[in-house]
């Protein structure tokens, strides 16, 4: 993928929240039968194909990045300017059942030149890495001026109802709380992580999906499925109590429970759109430089700070 001008690997000092050889293990396990719980990325890669079709330019080159088995590369299968789609992912099992040009890949060390593609996605695996300013940083110096990102990301609010069933389970139970959920993005700060990154134009939005299940028990077989049960390095080492489990699923039925008996599952997902610097794009203009008073736009007078407008005609101070 040409010469191996990187920027440096992430420092010793970021905080490692995630086990990552973790994540690859269980990703691994998962990618002979993810076909079976793929629905969420598929959903989503179908949603960042949609609004790269807004785009109004062509994409030759492009990489897909935390490909799982090749939903991204289904999605865009109908961009009709794509020459080469290369397909990325931390589990070697995931991107082997790619299809297409793949590679084993870690994000947290991209191994791509400078400037190689016109676009880059990710749907729904960033939000596994330790390091995710440095992560968004390496996926700017890839992309060439002018180059566009667009990923997908859980957010703070995915799987509310389990997190707080799971918690006050153990804590009826045990008496204390551990972490059996991985933290995830918040909204908020999304918008800060790709300016910091060195991203022009930065854009964020998110869904929400309500997903419904028999049962909390079956939403976490699929999650398991999915490679997305948690992984974070202070995790228990063992597997919950029984009694834990089933008082999670007890107090998750009784709190959101359909009419149906199902219950309700919230994803979160955040987008994050930005460009890679460029000196076509637009840029703010600097304070003073307007050609046009604002006051001449909008047809009124202009008045010194500190002076009260005068009321309209018609109109009427408070009562």
């Amino acid at each position: 993928m040409g010469g191996m001008n990187v920027p440096p690997a992430p420092s010793a000092d970021v905080m490692n929240v995630f086990d990552r050889g973790l994540v690859r293990r269980r990703r691994d396990r998962a990618a002979a039968r993810f076909h079976e719980h793929d629905f969420l990325v598929r959903e989503i890669a179908d949603r960042l194909a949609d609004r790269l079709a807004d785009v109004k330019r062509s994409f030759a080159t492009a990489l897909d990045l935390g490909c799982h088995t090749g939903q991204m590369a289904e999605a865009l299968r109908h961009c009709p300017d794509l020459r080469t789609l290369v397909q990325a992912d931390l589990s070697p099992q995931m991107a082997g059942c790619a299809s297409g040009l793949r590679v084993a890949a870690d994000e947290e060390f991209l191994p791509f030149a400078a400037g190689r593609f016109d676009l880059i996605t990710s749907c729904l695996s960033l939000h596994w890495v330790n390091d995710l300013p440095g992560a968004l940083v390496q996926i700017r110096h890839a992309l060439k001026p002018d180059g566009l990102f667009l990923g997908a990301i859980l957010g703070g609010d995915t799987l509310f109802e389990l997190r707080g069933s799971l918690m006050e389970a153990e804590l009826d139970a045990t008496g204390g709380v551990s972490p059996r959920l991985s933290p995830v993005a918040d909204l908020r700060d999304a918008g800060g992580l790709l300016q910091r990154a060195g991203f022009a134009l930065p854009v964020i939005d998110s869904d929400v999906l309500t997903v419904t299940y028999p049962d909390a028990l079956a939403l976490m077989r699929d999650l398991r499925g999915m490679g997305e049960t948690n992984a974070v390095h202070v995790r228990p080492r063992a597997m919950a109590r029984r009694d834990v489990l089933v008082g999670a699923a007890a107090r998750y039925a009784a709190r959101h429970a359909g009419p149906d008996g199902r219950i309700s599952a919230t994803f979160q997902v955040i987008y994050l759109t930005g460009w890679a610097p460029h000196q076509s794009q637009q840029r703010p203009l600097r304070p003073g430089s307007a050609g046009r008073r604002l006051a001449d736009a909008l047809g009124t007078s202009e008045l010194p700070a500190g002076d009260k407008a005068a009321p309209r005609r018609g109109s009427e101070g408070p009562q």
